[in-house]
Formats: structure tokens, C-alpha cells, sequence
């Protein structure tokens, strides 16, 4: 048995399809950011326990669920609303969790889905994200707009199967400005780091490593939005999703003009011209 954390804020779209599949585990807390929809009261009448605590970041509120949330089970599943466990995914889990020491983390692959429509193509796939964690094991923190965990490379564990990303569940006005918030936190991540970059990583055998890598040497190349549209679109054969694959590569290539129109206001910030870059520092969620 293990414990579900579920982040929350106005996601009453989302809330019953994600506790739904989760609510044969051992408990199933929904970690509440004050939602003005129906968010808790859905939460509740799915029979999960909410929580309210105020929003700083992902790394944040994963971090006081594991310590402050009086958890029933040791071990904690964390998800947010727009995700979806499979029957298998949980099986495996159930499977490996005896053979898992204290320090290590289960890692998921995860999917992208536009509508009912799995991105195959168009969306890279595996992308590991850190959902296991023992409560007395690490913890996570942030880096750019996401949060990732504080433990050496032997710590992580991954799964072969898949979770269920639901990314434009909310529309798309909401991603956006989600999106918008995103480019902030990532340029102010990428000023602060420098964009550090090393050709080694390029040929790293962890694949975390060597898509950041990746990441890196594109922001030393000209016309990245162009980049990431032709390498979604054309080279991992987008086109093959149809409609949603042409939807999701344009969506990304606009999220990645995003980053360099606040790279460029981070870089006028620091002559004195503004102060969007100080303002980015509030937004790394």
C-alpha cells in the first residue's frame, strides 16, 4: 500500500478521472492550493482526503505532502490533476515497491495526450518524471520551470510503464498562461546557470542527460521556435498524428519563442532597462 498525492488549483475538470484511477490504492490526498471551483468537493466525493497549503512550487508542495500531510503509507505516489495512472502502471508498482530501499526513486515514463489522442510521434517519448519517493528518502527540488530530485543517478528506478499526461485537458487559453509562466521561471534558470552545455553529454547513455544536453546546444542556435517545429513536426514524424501532432509542434515551438523573448528581457533587466528577470524569480512553478 502506498499513499497518492495529488497537486491541486481549479481542477475540477481533471480531479475524478485522476483520483478514479488511483483509488484502490492506500490513501488518496489532494494537496489543495486554496481552487475557487468545485476542485475540493469533487476531491471529497471521489473519497479522497484534501489538504489545503499554499502554492510556491512544485518542488514545494511535494516536499511539505511528504512531511506535513500525516501520510498513512511510507511510500508516495505524487501526480498532478491533468495526470492518469493505468491499471498496469500501478501493478508494477505494487510489484517493485518490496524490492525498493529508502534512498530510491521511482521513475515513470509518461504520455503525452492531446484529447484521446496518445502524441506518439509528435511528443518525445519516454520522458521520465520522479513520482515515487519514500517519505524518509530525497526530496525535490526545483530547476527551471519543473522540479526534479535531489538524489545521485543510482538512486533512480525506472518503470516500464506508462502514466497518462493530459496537458491541454484545461484548454488552451490556460496553457498558455501556464506556458507564459513557464518561459519566466526557464529563462531566469538559464541566465542564472549560463546554459551550460557539454559535448560528452551529447553522447550520455542516461537519456535525462542527454536531452538536456541537447536542450543546451539548441539555445546556442539561431531560430530555436523553427527548431523545435521542424525536429517535432518533420523529424520524429509528427505529421504521422495528424491534426494533433501539426497542433502539439506548433504549440512547442511557440512555447520555445516564448523562452527567447524572456531570455531577452532577462538580458535588458540586467542593463537596467527593467526588471522582468527580478520578477521571473516568483515564477519558478
Amino acid at each position: 500500500m502506498f499513499s497518492v498525492v495529488i497537486l491541486s488549483h481549479n481542477e475540477a475538470i481533471n480531479l475524478q478521472r485522476c483520483i478514479d484511477a488511483v483509488k484502490d490504492c492506500g490513501e488518496v490526498v489532494v494537496l489543495d492550493d486554496g481552487s475557487t471551483d468545485e476542485s475540493q468537493s469533487i476531491a471529497r466525493s471521489c473519497g479522497a482526503r484534501v489538504v489545503e497549503h499554499p502554492y510556491v512550487s512544485f518542488a514545494d508542495q511535494r516536499n511539505w505532502a511528504m512531511v506535513q500531510a500525516k501520510l498513512q503509507h511510507d511510500w508516495v505516489l505524487h501526480l498532478d490533476a491533468d495526470e492518469v495512472m493505468t491499471a498496469h502502471a500501478l501493478q508494477e508498482i505494487a510489484d517493485l515497491m518490496p524490492s525498493l530501499s529508502v534512498e530510491k526513486v521511482g521513475f515513470l515514463p509518461r504520455k503525452m495526450m492531446l484529447g484521446d489522442r496518445w502524441l506518439r510521434f509528435s511528443a518525445t517519448y519516454p520522458v521520465y518524471v520522479a513520482r515515487l519517493i519514500h517519505k524518509q528518502g530525497p526530496r525535490f527540488v526545483m530547476r527551471g520551470h519543473g522540479e526534479i530530485i535531489d538524489a545521485p543517478s543510482d538512486a533512480a528506478v525506472y518503470l516500464k510503464e506508462p502514466m497518462l499526461h493530459y496537458a491541454w485537458s484545461k484548454g488552451w487559453d490556460d496553457w498558455r498562461q501556464r506556458h507564459a509562466r513557464y518561459a519566466q521561471a526557464e529563462a531566469l534558470r538559464l541566465r542564472e546557470e549560463g546554459a551550460a552545455f557539454c559535448w560528452q553529454d551529447v553522447l550520455a547513455r542516461d537519456d535525462i542527460v542527454r536531452r538536456r544536453a541537447l536542450r543546451m546546444l539548441s539555445f546556442k542556435l539561431p531560430l530555436r521556435d523553427v527548431q523545435r517545429f521542424v525536429y517535432s513536426y518533420v523529424l520524429r514524424g509528427g505529421f504521422l498524428d495528424g491534426w494533433p501532432g501539426l497542433q502539439f509542434s506548433w504549440a512547442m515551438a511557440r512555447y520555445e519563442r516564448m523562452i527567447s523573448r524572456e531570455l531577452k528581457s532577462c538580458s535588458d533587466s540586467l542593463r537596467g532597462t527593467g526588471s522582468r528577470c527580478e520578477k521571473a524569480k516568483t515564477l519558478k512553478s
